[in-house]
């Protein structure tokens, strides 16, 4: 992947398409994990020579050698043979190598929490630090990692420009473009979702608009800086965190009140201006918890605080709670101690048809389980075999429910949809199934002489 540094900045419009059109701009995408190697990919897709740099040598190989490592994500895998087969994208563990032959660089790199719930930006910042040492002048940065709005204008130009060898504004420009496609549908999101932009000009705006329009047939809104952008990011992720915290709050009190939280919302979203969300165990992933701590964060910053959007965070962090709560309330119909029961969670993903488990409830439950001197089994189709959370998973779903008092439903996979409530019962033994995806039909499961608990579902709690 040979070439000379370019000045994408020195080019009129016509240049710039002529540029790409022939393939000529080269990217650098540092951070190839779930959303990095799509974004390579499709950059790579649209004839640009592509280099991928991660700290994970392992995943540098697989790649190089043709291994697709996200078989979650539909799609990816064809376009990925095709851009490796053609040279179009190379991965490295040097960053170096990279830069001394990329134009424009993607950083997408992870921004989680801290044990106290602050927002860890060592990745990002770490990766700035040496760009301010290895960066070619001319170079063109673009954040993709969600962070605080401000962070790019108070914290990376200063340490881009740490070694006095780059100047914003005269030998390089940071811009912004958020992602926000939902793992395991990223390959549909890139191409139907619109997406932000911020530019700490308007000429790195209008040169982040060109190169991203060329590359995906989206509509790209341009924002009046790079703040703005962030905030719009984290306002629609903080929205959904809320509303999930809304409606996990009713269905602990429509429980209490002997009324079903799904014929509330299937009927509220008739109406015009209802969005619906649904209860579960809480909210896991690297968006959405992570998000809402981003804006408290930046809240704390300036001596104010966000009351709602803490209410929230505590109220979806505590459904992991009221879940062992039904789980004690169905042992308790059946005379059944919880010290010593054996309790199945079925998934631990944080989200359906995904093998991810980053800050996943599941966690929290079998933490919860523990103390509570649980035998604790676990059944995931994207964890056969493997060791999650001290636990050693089961290697199947008919393996999983043997010998079982209880069973947990903690995540909504595809291969969970079609279970019958029966299918848990085992030489007539009463199982006590949690449902916290609304997915068992609780009736046909009182009917097979199951005890059915489900978040919300009070029009059948005794």
């Amino acid at each position: 992947m040979e070439s000379q540094k370019n000045d994408i900045f020195s080019w009129n419009q016509a240049i710039l398409q002529e540029k790409l059109k022939n393939g000529e701009i080269h990217v650098c995408v540092i951070g190839i994990g779930r959303i990095g190697l799509p974004t390579a990919i499709s950059f790579a897709k649209a004839n640009l020579p592509t280099i991928g740099v991660d700290i994970n040598s392992e995943l540098v190989e697989k790649v190089n050698s043709g291994v697709f490592p996200l078989k979650d994500e539909p799609g990816y895998e064809e376009l990925f043979e095709k851009v490796i087969e053609n040279g179009k994208l190379k991965a490295t563990t040097e960053l170096k190598k990279a830069l001394d032959v990329s134009d424009i660089i993607l950083l997408s790199l992870p921004t989680p929490m801290d044990e106290n719930n602050v927002p860890d930006y060592s990745a990002i910042s770490n990766v700035c630090k040496n760009l301010s040492n290895e960066m070619s002048p001319n170079s063109l940065i673009v954040i993709e990692s969600t962070i605080e709005p401000g962070f790019v204008e108070n914290e990376l130009i200063s340490l881009l420009e740490s070694n006095n060898k780059l100047k914003i504004n005269q030998n390089f420009s940071i811009g912004v473009c958020p992602e926000n496609a939902n793992p395991g549908e990223i390959l549909h999101d890139f191409n139907n979702l619109p997406r932000l932009i911020g530019g700490y000009d308007e000429k790195t705006l209008n040169l982040i608009y060109s190169i991203y329009s060329f590359v995906f047939p989206v509509e790209f809104l341009k924002m009046s800086n790079c703040k703005t952008a962030n905030a719009v990011k984290l306002t629609t992720n903080v929205f959904r965190d809320l509303n999930i915290a809304f409606v996990n709050e009713l269905a602990q009190l429509y429980e209490k009140l002997g009324i079903d939280v799904y014929e509330v919302l299937n009927a509220a979203q008739k109406k015009y201006n209802f969005q619906i969300h649904y209860p579960g165990p809480g909210v896991g992933g690297p968006c959405l918890p992570v998000n809402s701590y981003q804006l408290i964060n930046s809240a704390k910053a300036i001596n104010s605080e966000l009351k709602l959007v803490q209410t929230g965070r505590k109220i979806n962090e505590k459904m992991p709670n009221h879940l062992i709560s039904l789980l004690q309330n169905g042992l308790n119909e059946i005379n059944k101690q919880m010290i010593n029961s054996t309790i199945l969670i079925l998934g631990i993903s944080y989200k359906a048809d995904v093998k991810d488990i980053q800050i996943s409830p599941a966690k929290d439950i079998v933490d919860l389980l523990k103390k509570e001197q649980v035998n604790v089994k676990i059944f995931d189709p994207y964890f056969l075999n493997s060791l999650e959370y001290g636990i050693k998973t089961e290697a199947s779903l008919n393996e999983a429910v043997e010998d079982i008092d209880g069973v947990i439903i903690v995540t909504a996979h595809k291969e969970f949809l079609e279970i019958e409530p029966k299918f848990f019962v085992k030489e007539n033994k009463k199982i006590v199934i949690v449902d916290s995806r609304g997915i068992i039909n609780q009736q046909e499961s009182k009917n097979d002489g199951n005890i059915y608990r489900g978040i919300g579902r009070g029009n059948l709690l005794k």
